[in-house]
């Protein structure tokens, strides 16, 4: 961006309202970023007169414009994300023989939105389309750890936000917490049977530019078929797909 600092700044101006739920102050978006704020208000002035920010004079604030949920709306009619998965999730399943497939988070829930099935393996719920709460699948897991706490406090403020399934999944918000703790400390996210009877899954999440989890993938395999040291195979694989995706979509890389 070094030799387009005004269209960082703008993109930047964009990210920021993004992530609120209200309009901004012009004052704000200046603090924030960190800009002088007569750029700040030529910044504005430019992303309004193109649609992208939206100014409510009687507030004296800014919020994002028509043009940004068009582009939103266009990202979804063109699934970029689908496409860039689906050859990498062949490849999953080419190397490990299971399905696999590559979930979104949907409110409390996980939306599968790819899968792959690999010869001979049994069909599963998680058919492209279906939404299971996030709490009781291994994708849904993977992203939720990579989530900010205060976010996942806001998605699950009490015990009565949790969805069980055959009496299994969290019952509390304090359990949920400690599992999220253990994915991030294993380094990969694992449900055994909460989703379909003696099946078991292991799943990563995928991270874009900003470090946020914008989908997870997994791979579903029969328990009793898999061991130790071949869920260890799985698991790597799994994370080699899932940091291919993340870089296709801008990741940083790690430098641990």
């Amino acid at each position: 961006m070094a030799n387009a600092p005004a269209a960082a700044q703008a993109l930047e101006v964009l990210t920021l309202l993004a992530r609120h739920t209200e309009p901004l102050p012009a004052g704000s978006i200046a603090r924030e970023l960190g800009i002088p704020r007569s750029s700040t208000y030529h910044l504005l002035a430019v992303l309004r007169d193109h649609g992208f920010v939206t100014h409510l004079p009687e507030e004296r604030r800014y919020g994002l414009g028509v043009a940004a949920y068009e582009l939103g709306s266009a990202y979804q009619r063109q699934a970029p994300l689908q496409r860039l998965a689906r050859p990498l999730l062949g490849r999953l399943v080419d190397e490990t023989t299971h399905n696999a497939h590559l979930a979104v988070l949907h409110g409390r829930d996980v939306l599968y939105v790819v899968e792959e099935r690999a010869p001979g393996r049994p069909l599963l719920v998680t058919d492209v389309g279906v939404r299971l709460p996030a709490p009781l699948t291994a994708s849904g897991l993977a992203m939720l750890a990579a989530l900010p706490a205060a976010q996942v406090r806001a998605l699950f403020p009490h015990r009565d936000s949790l969805v069980q399934r055959d009496g299994r999944g969290p019952t509390s918000v304090s359990q949920l917490r400690r599992e999220l703790t253990e994915v991030r400390n294993r380094g990969y996210a694992v449900e055994d049977g909460s989703v379909s009877e003696g099946l078991s899954s292991v799943a990563q999440a995928v991270l874009d530019h900003t470090g946020h989890p914008v989908a997870g993938v997994a791979v579903t395999y029969p328990s009793d078929q898999v061991d130790a040291a071949e869920q260890a195979r799985l698991v790597a694989a799994v994370n080699r797909a899932a940091t291919s995706l993340s870089a296709r979509l801008g990741a940083r890389r790690s430098s641990g």
